[in-house]
């Protein structure tokens, strides 16, 4: 789960984190009360949406005068906002953080992780503050340091001083670069993060530490020990199918391909996904009905893949464990008869109740395809698209 900026700063200051005074603002008269309340000379409008590279996509401007701050918010409230995290399609901007100006007198990057390799938290700075990190660690990876943060110990003083004074932090403004660090990764470690980011970190005129910037993902098995976080959900950044999906307990996310996936167990999905790209296909979601789907479990499945124009095909791929091969083939019949499945489906089950399930599927008088490889079933998907 992701949460706007102005969210990501209000839990940054719960733990203590110094961020700049600001407001968000859903309309453009919300937009300029904010600005008269912070006061001030300079005003930061800011897009507010679940993405980065707002800046380069025209969602960050600066404002010297109270018209300016009314005519960017309302230039940029309703823009449909583009970056490398959008796609072309872009997101519709629905709310804005009016924001003090900052004096800035350099910009840092600080970032915290789960690193599953080394079993440990890994807490990231560099001194190329206000770029893609991603943009950094292709082009100048040592200018990204690393720590690796024993949980049951934490992220201790001489760590986060070492990390400070590592990406050149004035020796003036180590410690308090050292205490914000560990707040960062106090509010990584007791909101269940899954990431923490802040970029840009600013050093100010007056060798003040302040979190220009606020990202967080949050690890969605952790949320029902967090309502609070949950009440920051914004479902109008989220897929529509995806949000459906959640509904009826489907793992689904949407894919750019024309081929519809239907598989039970996420390795299972995962790898059938690489069998269609490698067989010259794209998968059109990743869909994973779990080990207990029902009839109307698959159903809603197919009703969520079809709503996705693009889908010119399905590859329904089953291994029968503890799901059997039957309940999911009478579950497919069903759904087919429900959806009035006008795309070619290609199936392919292998398994408890194999048998009985591809007499099931034999019987019904739909035109399935039957594949008893991974190879067949992807060579038959493909070739069904065309």
């Amino acid at each position: 789960m992701k949460i706007h900026e102005h969210q990501g700063k209000e839990l940054l200051k719960q733990f203590g984190v110094a961020v700049p005074r600001g407001f968000p603002a859903f309309s453009v008269e919300e937009a300029v009360a904010a600005g008269e309340k912070l006061g001030g000379p300079v005003w930061v409008v800011k897009a507010q949406i679940h993405a980065g590279g707002r800046g380069k996509g025209g969602g960050v401007k600066l404002a010297k005068s109270m018209a300016e701050l009314k005519e960017l918010a309302t230039e940029i409230l309703g823009m449909q906002l583009v970056t490398h995290q959008t796609g072309p399609q872009g997101q519709k901007v629905s709310r804005l953080l009016i924001e003090e100006g900052a004096d800035i007198k350099k910009e840092y990057y600080v970032g915290i992780v789960t690193d599953r390799d080394s079993q440990r938290v890994c807490v990231m700075a560099s001194s190329e503050g206000g770029m893609d990190v991603e943009e950094v660690a292709a082009h100048t990876p040592e200018k990204i340091l690393k720590v690796f943060v024993d949980p049951t110990a934490g992220f201790s003083d001489a760590e986060a001083s070492d990390l400070a004074r590592g990406i050149g932090v004035p020796e003036a403004s180590v410690a308090r670069a050292a205490v914000e660090f560990q707040k960062l990764y106090k509010a990584y470690w007791e909101t269940d993060a899954s990431l923490a980011e802040i970029n840009p970190l600013i050093l100010t005129g007056s060798g003040d530490i302040i979190a220009l910037d606020a990202k967080f993902n949050f690890d969605s098995n952790a949320l029902y020990r967090h309502p609070e976080i949950v009440a920051y959900r914004d479902l109008a950044e989220e897929d529509a199918a995806e949000i459906e999906a959640s509904k009826h307990d489907l793992a689904y996310i949407q894919l750019d391909g024309n081929i519809g996936c239907l598989v039970n167990g996420a390795g299972l999905a995962m790898a059938t996904m690489d069998t269609i790209k490698l067989f010259g296909g794209e998968p059109a979601n990743f869909l994973d009905v779990g080990g207990g789907a029902t009839a109307e479990k698959v159903t809603e499945a197919f009703k969520i893949m079809l709503k996705n124009k693009d889908v010119k095909a399905i590859l329904v791929n089953i291994f029968g464990g503890i799901m059997r091969c039957d309940v999911i083939a009478q579950g497919i019949i069903e759904a087919c008869q429900a959806v009035n499945l006008s795309v070619p489906l290609v199936v392919r089950m292998k398994g408890t109740n194999e048998v009985l399930g591809k007499k099931l599927l034999a019987d019904s008088g739909l035109p399935i395809i039957s594949a008893d490889t991974m190879a067949e079933a992807a060579t038959k998907v493909v070739a069904a698209t065309k």
